[in-house]
């Protein structure tokens, strides 16, 4: 790698005789992103044509930003955790055990700001056990994060007993009625855009993100170059629980209660939505707008599904196909740059 590649992750390669070669990772970058544009542009006709009253509806429409934006918000975190080379299994079951313990009876008697508090505590807390045990105790993140998610999801449903804490805190509950909504945008959407735009600035914008791009490119690099590679990471796992809390709070005002079942899946979508926006899943390359649009295109087709009337099996069997053809993409797409 290169001094010039080090400082700009985008710079294109150069062979022996410093010319460069293959595509510009900037443009393929916009290739990309323009491509999810028609295909969202495609989803959003498809959806038109078959459901035209419902889906085009402002209502309807409001409801896929709202859904989009809690596992958007777990999507950015995780696009920084892919783009450093690692992975984060455990998002889904964070998200649960921080919206349980968010929504207990003691915790009510805190108010507005006594859930959010809770939630982002319990996210970050999880984060920090995650990112302990991967830079520091040496676990390989998929075990790490996949021990994470079992405990959560237990410690969930310990708390819980299996049963629904419904929200009664009315400060929370207002911000998901219609009245809340500002200029015709619920509140929800608006704290994913803040996040999405905070996220693209510092991945993009500074020295943590070019460490991040740093050490999914090359970790061993990036430690010779003076960059510290444990604490580069525990700070990523600290992020992408910080995501996982925010994500819970949101999911409390969406759904007006806690649950233990809260985030079911959420992995598959945060993880899916990063590779096909362009994320490498094999690091050195991240971008949050990439990733954006894919939880957009998941969502949409989600809804689109529901509004037919189509079984949910299904939904998974697309998803699953569209993870495998996003991955194959990459795979080709890397191997023309080095052609």
């Amino acid at each position: 790698m290169t001094l010039s590649t080090a400082k700009n992750p985008e710079a294109p390669a150069q062979d022996g005789g410093g010319r460069p070669r293959g595509i510009p990772l900037g443009l393929r970058a916009d290739v990309r992103n323009l491509s999810l544009l028609g295909v969202l542009a495609v989803l959003i006709a498809v959806g038109g044509l078959t459901r035209p009253d419902e889906f085009l509806a402002v209502s309807n429409l409001q409801l896929v930003l709202t859904q989009a934006s809690v596992i958007g918000v777990v999507t950015v975190g995780m696009t920084f955790v892919i783009t450093s080379g690692g992975i984060d299994l455990s998002v889904g079951a964070i998200v649960a055990l921080a919206s349980v313990w968010a929504t207990t009876l003691a915790t009510q008697e805190y108010g507005f700001a006594g859930i959010l508090f809770t939630a982002v505590v319990v996210g970050l807390g999880c984060g920090l056990v995650n990112g302990l045990l991967i830079a520091y105790g040496g676990m390989v993140p998929f075990i790490a994060t996949l021990a994470m998610l079992a405990s959560a999801r237990g410690l969930a449903l310990q708390i819980t007993d299996g049963r629904t804490q419904i929200v009664t805190v009315d400060s929370v509950l207002d911000l998901g009625i219609p009245d809340a909504y500002i200029l015709g945008i619920p509140p929800l959407v608006l704290v994913f855009a803040a996040v999405t735009v905070v996220g693209w600035l510092v991945l993009n914008r500074t020295t943590f993100g070019r460490r991040t791009v740093a050490v999914g490119g090359n970790a061993e690099a990036a430690r010779l170059a003076g960059i510290d590679v444990r604490r580069q990471r525990l700070y990523l796992y600290l992020l992408s629980g910080l995501c996982c809390g925010i994500a819970a709070f949101l999911l409390i005002i969406l759904s007006g209660s806690g649950q233990n079942t809260n985030g079911n899946l959420y992995e598959l979508d945060a993880i899916a939505a990063a590779i096909i926006g362009g994320t490498l899943l094999t690091g050195g390359r991240g971008t949050i707008v990439g990733s954006v649009l894919g939880v957009l295109v998941f969502t949409t087709i989600t809804n689109i599904f529901a509004l037919n009337n189509l079984q949910s099996d299904v939904q998974q069997i697309a998803k699953g196909a569209i993870i495998v053809a996003a991955v194959l993409v990459q795979r080709r797409t890397a191997r023309h740059g080095e052609a």
